[in-house]
């Protein structure tokens, strides 16, 4: 199943000071949201689907991959088996990148919404590099 793209007027609305644009992906995952949560909120979980290799220090997590430049955000929410949200450093402080599970309450199907920031020109691109990244957690779950 590829991301089902919540790209809506309201939220794409441009950020006045850095000019990225507010996008939403949401993904059907078969996971508890305990052990998802793990893989969103920890260095080893966000290591084995996201970056090559994440490192904590200071309280900022430092991802890195081979072929970018690293990324450093520090961790600004933290909901148990709810949400997390990083803050990019040298971004806006509107500019972040969230993960938040969502539980169908009737169903209790579970969903990624991920919520991240693009050039209006980059906004493809990066929904394909989520599905892309979220085929890999899928993976690692095992789903």
């Amino acid at each position: 199943m590829s991301a089902k793209a919540l790209i809506l007027n309201n939220s794409m609305a441009k950020n006045k000071s850095s000019g990225k644009k507010k996008f939403n992906l949401e993904f059907e995952m078969r996971s508890s949201p305990r052990i998802l949560f793990n893989y969103l909120s920890t260095a080893s979980g966000l290591q084995a689907w996201f970056a090559d290799n994440v490192i904590v220090q200071d309280g900022n997590y430092i991802f890195q991959w081979q072929e970018e430049d690293d990324a450093t955000a520090e961790m600004i929410n933290n909901k148990d088996n709810q949400s997390v949200r990083f803050k990019w450093v040298n971004e806006d402080e509107e500019v972040y990148t969230e993960f938040e599970i969502i539980t169908d309450d009737i169903t209790s199907d579970v969903g990624l919404m991920i919520t991240d920031f693009a050039e209006s020109e980059d906004l493809e691109e990066a929904q394909m590099i989520w599905e892309a990244q979220v085929d890999k957690l899928r993976n690692v779950l095992g789903s």
